[in-house]
């Protein structure tokens, strides 16, 4: 039981951390560059290890365990949809 109460308290720590990346208003294309390039667009830690040329096993995306991915992402998304949307940029270099 006290296990359950850190992680739950842990985890309310976070939230101002949370709302004040939810709150992040992207208006400056320099700043939304910055995001786009800071902030990768897939999973850095996924992996198919390899060894004598043969696929031995596969580390899945352990992105998800970030308890602050869901924010971190939407203010990927967010800073994509202002360089494309209201500055008109090709967005297609920070999507591979």
């Amino acid at each position: 039981m006290k296990r359950l109460t850190s992680i739950r308290f842990g985890v309310g720590l976070l939230q101002p951390v949370r709302q004040w990346l939810e709150l992040i208003e992207i208006n400056d294309p320099k700043v939304a560059r910055f995001f786009c390039k800071m902030i990768p667009s897939q999973c850095p830690f996924e992996r198919n290890i390899k060894l004598f040329g043969h696929s031995s096993f596969h580390i899945p995306p352990l992105c998800k365990l970030n308890p602050l991915y869901e924010q971190v992402v939407s203010l990927r998304f967010r800073s994509l949809s202002y360089l494309a949307d209201v500055c008109g940029e090709d967005v297609t270099n920070y999507c591979q």
